[in-house]
């Protein structure tokens, strides 16, 4: 009969211990099927596509496991730790994401101690930005460092400080912004890789930055201002590069034009010499001729342009007639 009180049953099961009795076989059976799927089912583990696993083997780093189904020592031998290197993971200050999407919604309640910064000229400005990273190397990020997602934000909350720190309140609020985070990122990766935790910074990106609420009105009108000026130095220069090629277009045509007329003139003016002195040559010859020839042809020329022709005799005695033949011929055409 068996015994009402669970006590009675160790207390049977002891004595018979005690007398070296074996178990039933069942239980030993039972057992060892237990210990059969619990070895099974530690014995596999899947890797999802954007992590790698790390396994430690007795506590010792044993190697990296790619995404998968893998197969491990069971009973706690090895252990698989898992880290997202497939991930860009983010960081966000001075705001929060709530909720991701086309519309995307953000929060900076109690967020003032993140963004508020001071900047090299003693004023304040409220800086949002964010840091996005990459795990290079999973076993260093898992087990060289306790907990670099709070050492991340740290070093980046005090980089961006020191960076800020040294810029007046113009340049952050304006014009060197994308200067100002690449040189965050690299002095934040530098610091990092001294302390060798296994991240690679992705980017680091000013997600807004505005002066404090009681003088963001004035801020305001000073960045307006600042963006007229722009807008006014890219006219004066597009002015610029239209109206100084056009001018210089101009100056060397006006002198290619000037060229040419003293190379006309020149040539002209050699060619008129030379005919002269061939002339000369002839007349050295020949004077009498070549006076008279010269005589003839410069009457050539002459006449045809003359309205009226007077002809005086050299004695004097009067004018020879002469019949008005152009007048005729122009009233006959």
């Amino acid at each position: 009969m068996p015994s009402r009180y669970p006590g009675d049953d160790l207390q049977n099961l002891a004595k018979r211990l005690k007398q070296n009795q074996p178990l039933p076989r069942l239980i030993v059976i039972a057992a060892a099927t237990l210990l059969v799927l619990i070895g099974l089912s530690s014995s596999f583990y899947k890797v999802e596509t954007e992590e790698t696993g790390v396994v430690l083997r007795f506590g010792r780093f044993s190697g990296f496991s790619e995404p998968g189904l893998h197969i491990k020592i069971p009973f706690g031998v090895d252990r698989i730790y898992k880290a997202k290197t497939g991930r860009v993971l983010k960081e966000e200050f001075g705001f929060r994401t709530l909720q991701a999407g086309v519309r995307t919604t953000y929060s900076k309640r109690n967020l003032e101690d993140e963004s508020l910064t001071l900047t090299g000229d003693l004023n304040v400005s409220d800086v949002e930005w964010i840091v996005q990273y990459q795990i290079s190397d999973p076993f260093k990020y898992l087990f060289r460092i306790h907990n670099p997602e709070g050492t991340i934000r740290d070093l980046s909350e005090a980089v961006v400080r020191k960076v800020v720190g040294n810029s007046n309140v113009s340049e952050v609020l304006t014009t060197e912004r994308a200067v100002l985070a690449n040189s965050i990122q690299t002095d934040l990766q530098e610091i990092l890789n001294s302390y060798d935790i296994g991240v690679r910074i992705v980017t680091v990106k000013f997600q807004d930055v505005n002066p404090p609420d009681p003088v963001k009105a004035a801020f305001n009108e000073v960045n307006e201002a600042e963006q007229q000026k722009e807008s006014l130095i890219f006219q004066a220069r597009e002015q610029y590069n239209r109206e100084v090629p056009k001018a210089r277009g101009v100056a060397r045509r006006t002198i290619q034009e000037a060229e040419g007329y003293a190379v006309e003139r020149i040539n002209k003016a050699r060619g008129e010499t030379s005919r002269f002195l061939d002339l000369l040559a002839e007349y050295r010859k020949a004077p009498d001729v070549t006076r008279q020839r010269l005589y003839l042809e410069t009457l050539e020329k002459v006449l045809p342009n003359l309205e009226e022709i007077y002809i005086m005799d050299r004695d004097g005695a009067g004018t020879l007639p002469l019949l008005p033949l152009r007048a005729d011929k122009k009233g006959g055409q």
